[in-house]
């Protein structure tokens, strides 16, 4: 059986004895002013560093302790820390730091790459961080908060399962995910409890029928990170699982609109109702946001914007709920046609023929960009045509790929993010010259 770390900060003595002996090395070795990265692999450790970090209002700076040496020679440019916890000392550039946008004291820099891959970071404060546990107490009407976390706590959405906890006098219990999928479900009762997942732990979750019960149990289950495909939700309502989507991002400091298990359960869909700390419109078509847990703006630039306008494309239904159609960065253009990726996508999963596909558009002299889907195909004889005839009854013909390139495997990143410019790079790359049959590959 996984045996889960369950911490109660308010009676956790080695917590509380780890955060007085940080802050004194904090003391002795760095003024208010310094930069404190982060990346302890055990959780109470980082956790501990964290909030010595921020009790000292050191600018601190949450890192990945897998970071390859790309990831950290871009931190380490643009970061120059004072001191690491975590991590082998790695040689730290000369050069000098970015200018931080004006703000309260200690300054939080959360990591987001999105879908690019580069590191860059968002700048928080605490006060954003309890304004977005505000917004999400009032919103579920539930404090203490209790959160069983499987996702990373240098990302924001294991952040602030920490920060919830931690405000509210509640429990964190912290597993590894793929010790927990392996092996008997947690020592844990999950009455009471919420979990946060992205998509790709659901699916794996909903493999078991053991660890499928067990996550029926939980009180609430947030799903966030990447978009949910349809035939995966209708799959979690069947198991009555109290799954609650959410549309939020590491510069909101997590969620921002959610559904509520009871609204998923009854059928509806879409990313739910905006919490109470947030507001949210539609700008010409997308998602523009004020919240009180805003960042301030990106470590090394001057944006300080209390508007902040997101590349989603948008819109609320008459009971206000927000369904998000796609991003217009990743928008097709197509014989003068708009393609949204995520709505072929979310076509081709539901003929039930492929384990998993990303949509991109390929330059072509006649179309402008031609549709190409990316595609791991479910069995080796699995025929495009197939799948092609089955979309004609959902899609418009413009939105049918043109082209079709089989793969092993998508990458995708912990938050199940997918990074379409090296999958544009792969088709282009498979297929070579236009009407070349392309063979299944490993990416």
């Amino acid at each position: 059986m996984v045996k889960c770390k369950v911490f109660d900060f308010a009676s956790h003595h080695l917590f509380k004895s780890l955060v007085e002996n940080l802050s004194t090395e904090l003391a002795y070795n760095c003024s208010g002013a310094s930069k404190v990265i982060i990346a302890y692999r055990d959780p109470i450790k980082f956790l501990a560093g964290f909030i010595a970090a921020v009790k000292a209002k050191c600018q601190v700076f949450l890192c990945n302790p897998d970071w390859g040496d790309n990831e950290w020679r871009q931190v380490l440019d643009l970061v120059q820390p004072d001191i690491i916890w975590g991590i082998e000392e790695r040689e730290i550039p000369l050069s000098h730091s970015p200018t931080l946008p004006l703000s309260h004291s200690p300054l939080i820099m959360i990591p987001t790459g999105g879908s690019s891959g580069k590191v860059k970071f968002c700048v928080h404060t605490w006060e954003t961080l309890v304004a977005s546990v505000r917004g999400f107490t009032e919103y579920f009407q539930v404090s203490p908060v209790n959160s069983l976390c499987l996702l990373p706590l240098y990302h924001v959405s294991g952040l602030m399962q920490f920060v919830r906890t931690f405000t509210t006098g509640g429990k964190l219990a912290i597993c590894n995910f793929k010790q927990l999928v392996s092996e008997e479900v947690p020592d844990i009762d999950p009455s009471g409890f919420f979990i946060s997942l992205v998509p790709t732990q659901l699916q794996r979750f909903l493999q078991d029928s053991q660890l499928t019960i067990w996550l029926s149990k939980f009180d609430t289950v947030l799903l966030g990170g990447a978009p949910a495909w349809d035939e995966l939700l209708e799959k979690a309502k069947y198991h009555q699982i109290r799954l609650a989507p959410t549309y939020g991002m590491t510069e909101t400091a997590s969620q921002i609109v959610t559904l509520k298990p009871d609204d998923f359960l009854r059928g509806k869909r879409g990313c739910g109702k905006v919490l109470p700390h947030a507001r949210v419109s539609i700008c010409d078509g997308k998602v523009c946001v004020e919240s009180e847990s805003l960042f301030l703006g990106y470590y090394g630039d001057n944006d300080n914007s209390n508007n902040f306008q997101i590349d989603d494309v948008g819109y609320f239904d008459e009971q206000g709920y927000l369904y998000i159609v796609g991003r217009d960065s990743s928008k097709i253009i197509t014989g003068g046609e708009n393609v949204y990726p995520e709505e072929v996508e979310a076509a081709i999963r539901e003929t039930q023929m492929v384990n998993d596909v990303c949509v991109v558009g390929i330059v072509d002299k006649y179309w402008g960009q031609a549709v190409t889907a990316v595609y791991v195909p479910k069995y080796s004889n699995t025929s495009t045509f197939a799948i092609e005839t089955i979309l004609k009854y959902s899609l418009s013909k413009y939105k049918i790929p043109k082209y079709w390139v089989p793969v092993s495997v998508i990458p995708r990143n912990l938050q199940g993010k997918v990074n379409r410019d090296e999958i544009l790079r792969v088709a282009v790359e498979c297929l070579g010259e236009v009407g070349k049959t392309p063979t299944l590959r490993e990416v």
